[in-house]
């Protein structure tokens, strides 16, 4: 039996992931290394290219670089703990590996979807005002609004994960793949009430959040777009937000 405080944290929790499955194991490993590989190489390419070509010093490439970093970041915190259980008999996590986890794996999730919320008000100002639009997004605005967004990611992450040491843990086996909110509460004997309604408000607000400053931002882009007099302008501020709302889809629609 695990138990509150100081005394949990000599603990193990265990990843049944997909021990259900063995004749599965070494097919999803072959799946999802090669993935994870061209996610790795992918971001991290991403982030030197942008960094090393002058004429990508704009702000628009600053904030893709750090939704690169984030994807990075986020696939790394979770993805080589799936591919280790998936090849080694030993699953076992620590308590404070898997709060660890935890912690990160929510802090780039939240910081990711405000930063997206950035990336539109920055398409907003592309589109809509364009002659301002370098005196407009500036490198301190820019570096406070991406600042701003790993700032409030890892204080919502904070709050989360206390919420989870906070509670008494009865079962060491957890079946899932990583330490993951629900996974974790299923197997406290504690009341769980707290960290339920705080998951609830964060996830919602957060989500709430971001999601209207996209939608307002497209939408006066909308407005904006249709008063335009020509068919290539249309096409050409449309082609500037069509990535970055494939990104919008990807990730809020998952």
């Amino acid at each position: 039996m695990m138990t509150e405080g100081n005394e949990s944290a000599g603990a193990t929790f265990v990843l049944l992931g997909f021990s259900e499955f063995p004749h599965l194991q070494a097919p999803l490993f072959l799946v999802f290394m090669p993935i994870y590989t061209i996610t790795v190489v992918g971001n991290l390419g991403m982030i030197v290219v942008i960094n090393i070509i002058p004429k990508l010093q704009a702000p628009m490439y600053f904030f893709l670089s750090h939704l690169s970093f984030l994807d990075f970041c986020y696939s790394s915190v979770v993805t080589p703990k799936l591919l280790e259980i998936l090849i080694v008999k030993n699953r076992t996590i620590s308590f404070k590996g898997c709060m660890t986890q935890f912690f990160f794996a929510g802090t780039f999730a939240i910081t990711e979807a405000y930063l997206l919320a950035a990336m539109a008000y920055d398409r907003f100002v592309a589109v809509c005002n364009p002659l301002l639009y370098t005196v407009t997004m500036s490198p301190k605005l820019c570096a406070v609004l991406v600042a701003g967004t790993y700032t409030w990611g890892a204080l919502c992450s904070m709050i989360l994960t206390y919420s989870l040491l906070k509670l008494s843990y009865c079962v060491s086996t957890i079946n899932h793949f990583c330490c993951e909110l629900s996974a974790l509460l299923s197997v406290s004997c504690s009341d769980t009430h707290f960290s339920q309604m705080t998951c609830l408000f964060i996830c919602t607000f957060s989500e709430v959040c971001s999601l209207l400053i996209i939608l307002a931002s497209y939408v006066f882009i909308v407005v904006t777009i249709i008063k335009m007099p020509s068919t290539g302008g249309h096409r050409k501020a449309f082609s500037t937000c069509a990535s970055h709302l494939t990104a919008i889809a990807i990730f809020h629609g998952t």
